[in-house]
């Protein structure tokens, strides 16, 4: 850090680096003199050297830089000369809204210079691709490029002079000018985001304020002219906030102006209030708030009517008509009947804030929950005189929809009324402060009144009514439309009603809903049915009771005893029930007084809370006095040794009778003076010092020529004689050279037969050098020649080789798939032929089991025809062997009967029967031939569980359809 004995001479060094183009050094250099704690003193060159300071740092975009030099500059003249701090604020500023105009102006050339026709004649190609890829148009691309950085700067610029002027009371007019510039800089660019923080900045500064009370410079809002300021703040706040559709922030800064009011407890001017007034208006209306709309607009015409001396009748009339509808667009029920207990607190709290807000302490006559209401504010309206004053269809309208009953021919009486209204309104020529007036807006309200209260006046003449006379009877909506709004009216318990589309008609009544009618259905229930049982057993006249009463005494008085035992526990019952129900209302009486105890034991609690809290405020406050009375009693001490150490002849007052404040004043009004005359004197011993060193150099200036002169002459005399000498010397040397000269000449032939000699040895030892080199490049190109070829024909034969195998691996790969489907199709061909087979034998199979079958039943048959006829061994003897073989033995059983005989049983038979045949009988031949007769072959190979089955033998071995034979030349199935 370099340090200068003058700020003058950091200006200068700051001027040169510009020049050069060091711009960044020179702002350096100025950053490190203002945060120096040598320059402490108010000058006036740091006055240039701020200018400058902040110039640099605009042109460079440094805010945190212009933010400390600020700063530093802050604490130099604070106390001193605060008129210099304010010339350099708004120095700054201008320079900042000054650059961010010329950003914008220049964006707008270059947007106006690329609106041409053809895109493509003025713009390079790489500009053209850049745009289709970004996808932004020229003019969001110069903006960001030109105009957001400057914008940024001019923001950061705002927030540093609040920053540095939020609690300078000397400096208020400029904090209030800051934040009007800051505020039309987010309006005129729509800068919502900024606008908040804004907000926010500046309600953070008056908390602080208010925080921090016992700060030096602190503004004092009791003064009016620092109220006006800050109030005008407020405002500007506020309909910056509306203008920029910022609802909520607009809501939030009319609290902040009512939270100033509160705080200093005083009224503005009515000025102000009927634009505090007219805001309110309009944001309660965005939020839909009709009821505190009203009454803003309420406050609003007693202001203009009190106040404004200048009001025409006519303004005075449209604002009247204002009032009065939108007294009227309030919904004629209340929405919170059936809200639960914490919505109706908050719902008080909200319209005790509300009121507080609307009121603004002007005529405070309300109190309670009741003190915001529709009917209340109607009243006012016409106690007040407000509604005299309206146009006559509002009169009209207001008398029509509150005082008279015509539910046949109130939509036909309002709506050429309504047509009027929306037609009325207008600018204000006497009430510029306002803003513009229009009716129209509160017509799609007092439709739905209208609606309601046809709907209200039909219910009471009405029970039942179709649906389209009721549509008739509403111009303004449709059925569907009518539906909603009477769903919100029986949902607050404005007009009982039910709609019957099956029927197509209105019900109106006092129809309970389903939750209310669930309640007690038990008791409907048994009411019911006690009506059904009447209706079944009707009780008996007067008569027949009379006549059964004598001949059933007994019976009669047994009747009547009960009778009474019943009434006396009855009355005992009800007894208890008013002793219960006395205990619950003594209990419910002791809850109540223990609640309201305890409310006031709470508020006493809170009271005390509050005492406590009080005193602590005025201990803290005593002990402040108290540090501060010290302090300023140490100060005095210190001011005093001061002034007897400096030798001053002021006299001072007691201590006892200074405030610290004074004091200080005091002691810094003694240094600056001190500080002061110490520059004088420090001023004076330079002008002194200037003197002497003048008069030094003016009597040393005809010595010093003199001095010059000898010296020349000295000079001059001894170049000559050093001229001479190198002359002399030069003669020298040229005699001396022409004497070696012909002395070497009879050297020169044998010099240059030497020479001739050396040169023709270095050449041919050149031109070995040079064959050699040439050599031994061609073997190195021949040999790397040799090389390529090789590597050459390398890579020939293996991308040869590497095709071959990719060929053979090819080929394989076809042959591998071939012969898979070769396989699968022999495969398939040697399934099909094996279930042909099989088929084959199944069929075979069948026939033999039905031609085995056939010979059994002609055997059988067979049998049974023996025991008639005698030739029959001969016919059985004449039949096929297998077929005798099966019948010889039936023949032979006893009876003839044809069912299998066991062979011991038929010997048997035969031993204890007639005589046997002679072996030279033929019948006796065949039974002994057929006994001793071996089974045919279909027998013996068909021995077993399936034997019956089985083919014969030809069938089994000959059959080359099943098994192909060994010599076969037909390949075998691969195995699977």
């Amino acid at each position: 850090m370099a340090n200068f004995a003058k700020p003058e001479n950091a200006l200068k060094r700051a001027d040169e680096l510009i020049n050069v183009g060091q711009k960044q050094d020179a702002l350096q250099a100025l950053h490190d003199l203002i945060t120096s704690k040598r320059y402490r003193a108010w000058q006036k060159p740091l006055e240039k050297i701020m200018f400058k300071y902040l110039d640099l740092c605009v042109e460079l975009k440094r805010g945190r830089y212009a933010k400390d030099g600020l700063i530093q500059y802050r604490i130099v003249c604070q106390q001193v000369n605060v008129s210099s701090l304010e010339e350099v604020i708004k120095h700054f500023l201008h320079l900042a809204t000054e650059k961010a105009e010329q950003a914008r102006s220049q964006a707008d050339a270059l947007e106006e210079a690329l609106d041409v026709d053809d895109l493509e004649a003025d713009r390079k190609p790489e500009d053209l691709q850049l745009s289709i890829v970004s996808g932004e148009k020229g003019k969001d691309r110069s903006d960001r490029e030109l105009v957001t950085p400057w914008f940024k700067f001019l923001w950061e610029t705002y927030r540093t002079v609040l920053e540095i002027l939020r609690n300078n009371s000397k400096l208020e007019a400029l904090y209030a000018m800051t934040a009007h510039k800051a505020f039309q800089f987010c309006k005129q660019y729509k800068r919502t985001t900024e606008f908040r923080r804004l907000c926010e900045i500046i309600r953070n500064h008056l908390a602080n304020l208010n925080k921090y009370r016992d700060q030096r410079d602190r503004p004092d809002l009791s003064a009016p002219e620092s109220l006006q300021l800050y109030l005008d703040t407020r405002f500007d706040q506020l309909k910056v906030a509306t203008e920029l559709g910022l609802w909520q922030e607009a809501f939030r800064s009319v609290e902040d102006i009512y939270g100033l009011m509160c705080m200093v407890k005083k009224t503005p001017k009515s000025s102000l209030l009927m634009v505090y007034y007219s805001k309110l208006t309009e944001i309660f209306w965005i939020s839909s708030s009709h009821l505190y709309h009203a009454y803003a607009w309420f406050k609003l015409f007693s202001l203009q009517k009190n106040f404004n001396k200048n009001l025409s009748q006519k303004d005075l009339q449209l604002i009247a008509s204002s009032v009065v509808l939108a007294a009227l667009s309030i919904p004629p029920f209340d929405r919170a009947q059936s809200a639960s207990h914490m919505e109706l607190e908050n719902e008080k709290e909200r319209n005790l804030r509300m009121a507080n807000l609307i009121g603004f302490n002007l005529e405070p006559k309300f109190e309670g929950r009741d003190m915001l209401s529709r009917s209340a504010l109607l009243s006012e309206l016409v106690s007040k005189g407000v509604l005299s004053c309206a146009s006559q269809e509002v009169k009209d309208l207001f008398h029509v929809l509150e005082h008279e009953f015509h539910p046949l021919d109130l939509g036909s009486k309002i709506q050429p009324l309504l047509e009027k209204i929306s037609k009325s309104g207008g600018k204000l020529s006497s009430a510029p402060s306002l803003p513009e007036v229009q009716l129209s807006q509160y017509v799609p309200s007092l439709e739905k009144l209208a609606t309601l209260r046809l709907l209200q006046q039909v219910s009471k003449i009405y029970q039942t009514i179709r649906i389209e006379s009721l549509s008739q009877l509403v111009p303004f909506f449709e059925f569907s439309v009518v539906e909603k709004i009477s769903v919100d009216a029986v949902k607050n318990s404005f007009v009982a009603m039910k709609v019957d589309h099956m029927k197509g008609v209105v019900i109106f009544g006092n129809l309970g809903i389903e939750s209310d009618g669930l309640k007690d259905h038990l008791a409907v229930f048994a009411e019911s049915l006690s009506k059904v049982r009447a209706m079944l057993f009707p009780v008996p006249s007067k008569a027949s009771k009379l006549g059964g009463i004598v001949p059933n005494l007994a019976d009669t008085v047994e009747k009547e005893h009960k009778r009474l035992l019943a009434r006396k526990s009855i009355i005992e019952k009800r007894k208890e029930d008013q002793e219960r129900q006395q205990l619950e209302m003594e209990r419910e009486e002791e809850q109540k007084r223990l609640k309201l105890q305890k409310l006031t034991e709470e508020a006493e609690q809170k009271r005390l809370a509050a005492e406590l809290e009080e005193r602590k405020r005025q201990r803290i406050r005593r002990e402040i006095e108290e540090r501060e009375h010290a302090e300023a009693q140490a100060l005095l001490e210190d001011t005093e040794k001061r002034m007897k150490k400096g030798k001053k002849k002021t006299t001072l007052v007691d201590g006892d009778k200074m405030t610290k404040q004074e004091v200080i004043d005091r002691a810094l009004h003694e240094q600056v003076r001190e500080r002061q005359e110490l520059e004088k004197k420090l001023q004076k011993l330079a002008k002194t010092m200037d003197y002497l060193e003048r008069a030094k150099r003016l009597n040393a200036a005809p010595l010093i020529e003199a001095a010059y002169q000898r010296r020349l002459v000295e000079e001059r005399e001894f170049y000559e004689r050093e001229q001479q000498r190198e002359v002399e010397l030069s003669k020298e040397r040229h005699e001396s050279d022409l004497k070696e000269k012909n002395r070497l000449s009879r050297m020169l032939e044998h010099k240059e037969i030497f020479q001739a000699e050396v040169i023709s040895r270095r050449q041919a030892e050149f031109d070995r050098i040079r064959a050699e080199k040439e050599e031994r490049i061609s073997q190195i190109i021949r040999a790397r020649k040799q090389e390529r070829d090789i590597k050459r024909k390398q890579i020939y034969y293996l991308t040869c080789e590497e095709e071959r195998i990719a060929k053979l691996q090819e080929e394989e790969e076809a042959r591998k798939r071939e012969e898979t489907e070769r396989r699968k199709k022999a495969e398939a061909e040697h399934k099909a032929k094996l279930d042909a087979i099989e088929e084959k034998k199944r069929q075979r199979e069948r026939e033999m089991e039905e031609k085995m079958q056939r010979e059994k039943d002609a055997l059988f048959k067979g049998t049974d025809a023996s025991a008639s006829r005698p030739a029959e061994p001969a016919a059985i003897a004449a039949a096929p062997p297998a077929v005798a073989a099966a019948a010889a033995p039936a023949a032979a059983a006893p009876g003839g009967s044809g069912k299998y005989v066991p062979k011991w049983k038929r010997q048997a038979a035969e031993v204890s029967g007639p005589a046997a045949p002679t072996p030279t009988s033929p019948a006796a031949e065949s039974d002994s031939w057929s006994s001793r007769r071996q089974p045919p072959a279909a027998d013996r190979w068909g021995a077993g569980p399936r034997g019956s089955d089985r083919p014969t033998g030809s069938d089994t071995w000959g059959n080359e359809e099943r098994r192909p034979t060994f010599g076969s030349s037909k390949p075998r199935p691969p195995p699977r």
